[in-house]
């Protein structure tokens, strides 16, 4: 499914810290090495084979084998039942729908015609108010402004053309020096043709739009505020020209869509912060479209198809409602959460709908799990908004998590099993592994599903000595002190957890570290690999808790 969001989230939601860990860490003790903290919280499985290198260690036989950097297990809520991004009606049904397609094909040839004609002027028109103007980052003169009505008026030509004729309103925008910014839920690539045709205001707008044929220069003419949604400084920088443009009124008002993508209309999904940060009072606006045979959303249907369809209906039923202004409290100094929090509350309660914790981050994985054909995607959703509010990963991790999850060829249910689980991630069947498993499988049905594999990676990475664990483990492996990690050198720090390993399943986890294939594992590639198989650290902890038991001297720290 193509990126066919208008808006972009710009900074993500604050995300609460909600860190289960069985080990009291201070602000000033976060970065201690692992052998300096008290020995009362680590616990382990006396039923190791490699328990027999703790004499003094007592154990409580929890099965957890990640007690030793803090964690008291994790919980995963259900799979949710709602998919925020379906389109209702994707494929044409019933006699009424194919009669109807039948008898309005000779008029959508005439809409096409329109519509081409129309983007044509306007697109002509638009160059010609762009045409010499180079100081594009001041207001655009009056003159060019004027110029731009012609487009505008194609605008609700095109509008016309994909058969919305007549639009229902209710309320009106208020003036742009009550509320310079507008936000409005986004369901379809209609709604930002109506308020360019309305409003005429600057948009956010990723910034792959600029090279769309036509359309990116009728978005330029508008004062686009591009941003890349994966890059932090570029969303920093959004909210600046927000904040630069809402407070300046020779600049047109500012949209934008928080959701950060198209939905079905159904539910509201989790708000983007760029629109609430700067602190101006904000306008929403609600946008329906009522339908009985035809779904105008922008879910899983193609551009094409859509287009089609609205081309062969009788009429497309269009509704805009105008909320009332929200005014941020206590002087423009509200958290911007809850800014976003009272004004997505108003757009729902306009709606009637549910607000969910989904965001474009559950797109990007119900797109990935559609392209590997995966016979129910909308279970690969996770509500991504609150997954990083929890373990503080970003949308990328959790789709390079899906591919590491669908390697492990799960079944039509969207479950995989425990020799699929320890393929891939190249362990061998013993206690050890089993106990890994185990920790994934919170339901205990000896099958694993992704977003339990989601949350116990991202659970283990979370937790306050994960890294200085990874540090540690990899000054344990390094018994030649040269920095780098070689396959024999690995080989005899894994087999205290995992017994009897011959030189191929040495091997095939040695390779899951090296990376570049070079015989050698620098320390960057060695925690970067783990950041990617954080439930691998497991494997380390014999080595790292015989070396704390034990009061070994003091070289690994030294090198850490």
């Amino acid at each position: 499914m193509a990126d066919h969001d208008v808006s972009s989230p710009l900074l993500q939601s604050p995300r609460a810290d909600h860190t289960q860990v069985i080990i009291a860490v201070d602000d000033d003790s976060v970065d201690e090495p692992l052998d300096q903290l008290q020995p009362s919280p680590i616990k382990h499985n006396h039923n190791h084979s490699h328990n027999h290198l703790f004499p003094n260690y007592q154990s409580n036989n929890s099965g957890n084998p990640y007690e030793f950097i803090g964690s008291d297990g994790f919980s995963v809520s259900g799979p949710s039942t709602l998919n925020p991004f379906q389109n209702e009606t994707p494929e044409i049904d019933g006699v009424y729908e194919v009669l109807k397609i039948v008898l309005c094909l000779p008029i959508a040839l005439i809409r096409l015609v329109l519509f081409g004609l129309c983007l044509l002027v306007g697109y002509l028109a638009t160059k010609l108010a762009l045409e010499g103007w180079k100081d594009k980052q001041n207001p655009m003169p009056l003159w060019r402004s004027r110029l731009m009505w012609v487009t505008r008026i194609c605008a609700r030509c095109i509008l016309f053309s994909f058969g919305y004729h007549w639009i229902r309103r209710k309320g009106k925008p208020a003036s742009r020096e009550i509320a310079p910014i507008i936000v409005s839920n986004h369901v379809s690539y209609i709604e930002p043709i109506f308020y360019f045709y309305e409003l005429c205001p600057t948009i956010v707008a990723s910034e792959s739009h600029d090279s769309i044929p036509f359309v990116g220069t009728i978005i330029r003419a508008m004062q686009v505020i591009y941003v890349n949604r994966f890059s932090q400084s570029s969303r920093k920088n959004a909210v600046n020209e927000i904040k630069r443009k809402a407070s300046c009124d020779r600049f047109p008002r500012v949209l934008l869509f928080p959701e950060g993508t198209t939905t079905n209309g159904k539910a509201l999904i989790s708000f983007q912060l760029g629109a609430f940060i700067p602190g101006f009072p904000i306008q929403p606006v609600v946008v329906r479209y009522p339908h009985i045979h035809f779904d105008q959303s922008w879910g899983d249907i193609s551009l094409a198809k859509l287009m089609f369809r609205m081309f062969t209906q009788f009429h497309n039923f269009m509704e805009i409602e105008y909320l009332p202004v929200v005014h941020p409290n206590e002087n423009n100094k509200e958290n911007a959460f809850h800014f976003a929090e009272r004004t997505s509350h108003a757009i729902a309660s306009a709606l009637n709908v549910v607000q969910t914790s989904h965001s474009y981050g559950d797109l990007m994985l119900l797109n990935k799990a559609s392209q590997s054909k995966q016979g129910k995607s909308s279970s690969y959703m996770v509500e991504m908004a609150r997954v990083e509010s929890l373990f503080h990963i970003s949308s990328l991790e959790a789709v390079d998590f899906l591919d590491k999850f669908l390697s492990m060829n799960p079944d039509s249910s969207g479950h995989v099993k425990l020799l699929d689980f320890l393929r891939v991630l190249r362990l061998k069947s013993c206690n050890l592994s089993q106990e890994i498993f185990g920790f994934v499988d919170v339901d205990k049905n000896g099958s694993i599903t992704f977003k339990q594999f989601l949350y116990a990676s991202a659970h283990v990475m979370k937790l306050p000595l994960f890294r200085q664990a990874c540090e540690l483990a990899f000054a344990e492996c390094d018994t030649e002190g040269n920095g780098y990690i070689k396959e024999h050198e690995l080989g005899l720090n894994i087999r205290p957890a995992i017994p009897d390993l011959n030189k191929d399943e040495i091997h095939g986890l040695f390779s899951l570290f090296d990376s570049d294939g070079d015989g050698e594992v620098s320390k960057d590639e060695f925690v970067s690999s783990l950041r990617k198989n954080p439930l691998l650290i497991a494997v380390f902890s014999p080595s790292l808790l015989h070396r704390y038991l034990s009061g070994a001297d003091n070289r690994t720290l030294e090198i850490v």
